[in-house]
């Protein structure tokens, strides 16, 4: 981590929590829209995780579980923190 990476960490982390709440999901939001850098897709799972990894996918393709749109996640998650 540089040190300017450093001292925003430690500025955001002085933050309230609601503004940090709004931080973290920014932050999370464009990591996940950037997709997986190179080398990033070869990070090693246990065991445990691979075969968990295999249960979901075919409960999946089987119909037995079902996907939920990102923004009724998204919309459920921001009622749930509107509590806090």
């Amino acid at each position: 981590m540089t040190d300017a990476a450093k001292k925003l960490m430690e500025d955001a982390l002085a933050l309230p929590a609601e503004d940090r709440k709004r931080i973290g999901v920014a932050l999370l939001d464009s990591v996940a829209e950037e997709g997986l850098g190179e080398g990033d897709d070869d990070i090693e799972l246990s065991e445990e995780w691979s075969q968990e990894i295999a249960r979901r996918i075919e409960r999946l393709r089987s119909g037995e579980s079902k996907t939920v749109p990102w923004s009724e996640v998204e919309a459920r998650i921001k009622k749930s923190l509107s509590r806090l």
